[in-house]
């Protein structure tokens, strides 16, 4: 997302010189086809835009939680690359249709989803756990003990 100027995409007023609407955010993708809610594309990747996490620091780790209702801990991998990132991702499988049903609203999604978190110097890459309880994903990446630097007295002489 980036601001835009009121010019290309106001939401606020029609009033061009507002100037708090001068910084609304210009969504580049409100417009395109594959957004709107009948369309088969928006069905399958909807899990993926949907896919909300937390991040939390505590004193001793890193601690990620991820709303994933109806998947098991099967479809989820949880993933740390060289490089210091962790990789979140899965896949909802759609549901598959009779012919005989008719379908009056659809709202769950389904599709692939995956998540990147770029983790600080002091996280534990060799230490990290994952556990899922009740369609919550909770992953802990502990965190090295920063190390206060050591004050030696110096006596003075005269």
């Amino acid at each position: 997302m980036a601001t835009i100027p009121s010019f290309f995409y106001n939401r606020r007023a029609n009033n061009i010189f507002d100037p708090v609407s001068a910084f609304d955010v210009w969504d580049p993708l409100k417009d395109f086809p594959f957004t709107s809610p009948n369309s088969l594309m928006s069905r399958e990747n909807s899990a993926f835009v949907n896919t909300r996490i937390d991040w939390k620091e505590t004193p001793e780790a890193h601690v990620f939680e991820a709303d994933l209702p109806g998947l098991k801990k099967e479809e989820v991998k949880v993933e740390i690359e060289d490089d210091g990132v962790l990789q979140i991702s899965g896949e909802r499988n759609v549901e598959k249709e009779d012919k005989n049903d008719t379908w009056h609203r659809v709202e769950r999604s389904s599709g692939k989803f995956l998540r990147r978190f770029r983790l600080p110097e002091n996280a534990k890459m060799d230490q990290v756990k994952a556990s899922m309880e009740n369609g919550v994903l909770t992953v802990t990446v502990p965190k090295e003990e920063i190390k206060k630097p050591e004050v030696k007295a110096i006596e003075i002489s005269s």
